[in-house]
């Protein structure tokens, strides 16, 4: 008889999103007058850029003739003209990284789901608390066992290493989603130096670094010393790019980044990489990334920077109304997120339950990130500005309303 995985039944039922569309559905059918403003998945709204979609259309015509025809792509890399395009970027944020150190993905969930693969289910896995579900599910999924370090208001939202823990793989995520917090190089240093100490792999997703606008801030985690030893790092055109719809990112492995077998041999974790891919993966189709490869022109870095900041303009009017009515909150600088305290003592669930009935908005529960996101509530930028504004008005009105209520 066939066995399953067992480690699936540990698991939440459904995932965070299956439950807000459960509910969206029930509230829609019964109030199908009352329009949502969705300021809640993480999905961008702007078009493509003109120069990616030109890219794509012309690659689409080269694979209706015979001489520009392009079947598997031979390195299973990606091709070598978008590696090289993604290792001048690289150069471009202060860091020499190497088109033999990139491989090319369908987006940054991927990778770092499948990541887990190449490494034994007896480690130890350190993950902050919010947590981005894709960290948590593919490692509970395999069985590994996780420890959580709390990421809270204390802190920032920016949990440090605790030299009493051991960990073998770390995941970090800057900026954060969901919390919008963002690492400083000389906190990164010390996650790097705690890695090192214990021959842990620091798994890094830098989906959001196009967000960044301090200078001080790292939009690589090779942008710290010694990052090299220890870290893998993950990011995507999804929010930088629009590509959601489209799917194309790129996982960087350097080559000193090693590990050691049961017999004592030294591995290259790339390689290990490699062959697994090779195995599973059969790559990005070309006209994607002639897309992606658009996207790394100076046209493209332009064109991408209008819809980045029209995106930006939308958080700061969020913090900017946060900020207004007193409610604490991370994020919208430098972030897409915005992460709020949800008021007098609601739980997130009941926060966004009162929002959607009260007026229409729609965000994300922070429960469905950790328990350090039990009484908090996530808003993004990803909306037009028009929609965003409206949201925001509908947010004083019903504060207002409350403390009128209340007294205060």
């Amino acid at each position: 008889m066939i066995r399953i995985n067992e480690n699936f039944l540990s698991m939440e039922k459904n995932y965070l999103f299956i439950d807000i569309a459960k509910r969206l559905r029930a509230y829609t059918d019964e109030h199908p007058d009352k329009p949502l403003i969705r300021m809640g998945i993480g999905d961008v709204t702007l078009p493509l850029a003109p120069c990616a979609v030109d890219a794509m259309k012309r690659a689409a015509d080269e694979m209706g003739v015979k001489e520009t025809f392009r079947g598997y792509e031979d390195s299973g890399a990606g091709y070598e003209f978008l590696r090289e395009a993604v290792a001048g970027y690289y150069r471009q944020l202060g860091t020499d990284i190497s088109p033999n150190e990139i491989r090319i993905n369908d987006g940054a969930k991927s990778d770092c789901g499948n990541i887990t693969d190449i490494f034994d289910k007896d480690n130890v896995v350190l993950m902050t608390d919010p947590v981005y579900p894709v960290y948590a599910d593919s490692n509970k999924m395999s069985g590994r066992r996780i420890i959580y370090a709390d990421s809270n208001e204390e802190n920032g939202f920016a949990a440090m290493p605790d030299e009493n823990i051991r960990a073998d793989i770390i995941y970090l995520c800057s900026p954060n989603n969901p919390t919008g917090s963002v690492y400083t190089t000389a906190q990164l240093e010390k996650w790097v130096d705690y890695a090192i100490e214990n021959g842990a792999v620091l798994i890094y997703d830098s989906a959001y670094e196009a967000f960044i606008t301090d200078q001080q801030i790292p939009r690589s985690i090779y942008c710290v010393r010694n990052a090299r030893r220890c870290a893998i790092e993950m990011c995507s055109l999804s929010k930088t790019a629009g590509f959601t719809g489209v799917r194309c990112g790129y996982t960087v492995i350097p080559h000193e980044l090693t590990a050691r077998a049961s017999d004592g041999s030294e591995i290259r974790i790339s390689d290990l990489w490699a062959r697994r891919q090779g195995s599973k993966f059969n790559g990005v189709s070309y006209p994607v990334q002639r897309a992606a490869e658009a996207v790394f022109t100076p046209e493209g870095q332009r064109q991408i920077h209008e819809n980045i900041a029209y995106y930006q303009r939308n958080a700061r009017l969020i913090a900017d109304t946060l900020n207004r009515l007193g409610i604490s909150f991370t994020g919208g600088e430098n972030s897409p997120y915005i992460w709020l305290k949800c008021p007098d003592g609601m739980d997130s669930w009941e926060f966004f339950d009162y929002l959607l009935n009260e007026i229409q908005v729609v965000g994300t529960p922070g429960a469905g990130f950790g328990k350090n996101g039990n009484d908090r509530f996530r808003l993004t930028s990803f909306n037009s500005y028009e929609n965003t504004a409206e949201a925001m008005e509908r947010l004083i009105s019903l504060y207002t309303k409350r403390r009128n209520v209340s007294g205060h």
